[in-house]
């Protein structure tokens, strides 16, 4: 074997090492939400204190945004535990809000929706980390719809259209697929080769396991539209 074929082996083995960290640690997180989702949802308490004052409900929303943006905005200042704590910290205030879904939606249905945005996710993140086609066009794209998305679904608070109701429902679940193969194309070429074991190496993790955390639950919700039954 000469050293060129090593070198793109060694690339090879350190990307798949670094996207099952990314994978785990986006697991993980999913699964810390659901727990806390649940615990909220079966306990009466945590149920009238959240979702019975609106301060508290928007409050955490508000918490769960800003949370993001202090983690994106200094990553390159703290170190990995940090990340990782403000990452989990942010997974279950996502898990205190989420337990509505448990309160309107029936418990076969959350599960059979879960397990339909499980496979949609997985072909979907596998075609981004496997195919050679450079997905950054269909990242514009979807960015651009997304900013779309966002300022549909705000008006559609204000002035509700059963209509804008679908109409977002299907393009959220067209951009959040196109996502997930973008970002996780993405997290692959982005990742450095060389570092891995590191602190660096570690937040790169992280930040990926957030990105895909966010595809995940976005296109998780958006087809619970569709799938679930309410009780």
């Amino acid at each position: 074997m000469n050293s060129t074929q090593q070198t793109k082996d060694q690339i090879t083995i350190e990307q798949a090492n670094f996207i099952t960290k990314v994978y785990f640690w986006m697991t993980g997180a999913l699964i810390i939400t659901g727990l806390v989702s649940y615990w909220v949802s079966t306990t009466p308490e945590l149920v009238e204190l959240i979702f019975g004052n609106r301060y508290v409900f928007y409050g955490l929303l508000v918490s769960e945004i800003l949370c993001v943006i202090y983690l994106v905005s200094i990553i390159e200042k703290i170190s990995s535990i940090v990340a990782t704590s403000i990452f989990i910290s942010y997974s279950i205030l996502n898990g205190l809000t989420m337990a509505l879904i448990f309160l309107r939606f029936t418990s076969e249905s959350i599960a059979s929706t879960f397990f339909i945005t499980a496979g949609t996710f997985g072909i979907m993140s596998a075609y981004g980390y496997y195919t050679k086609r450079d997905l950054t066009s269909i990242g514009n794209l979807t960015f651009m719809a997304l900013i779309g998305l966002i300022i549909a679904s705000l008006f559609n608070l204000l002035f509700y259209s059963e209509t804008v109701y679908w109409i977002t429902t299907y393009a959220g679940i067209l951009i959040f697929v196109g996502l997930t193969a973008y970002d996780t194309q993405k997290i692959k070429e982005y990742n450095i080769i060389g570092n891995e074991g590191t602190d660096e190496d570690k937040k790169e993790a992280i930040m990926g396991a957030l990105t895909l955390y966010l595809d995940f639950i976005n296109l998780f919700l958006y087809l619970l539209r569709i799938f679930g039954r309410r009780k």
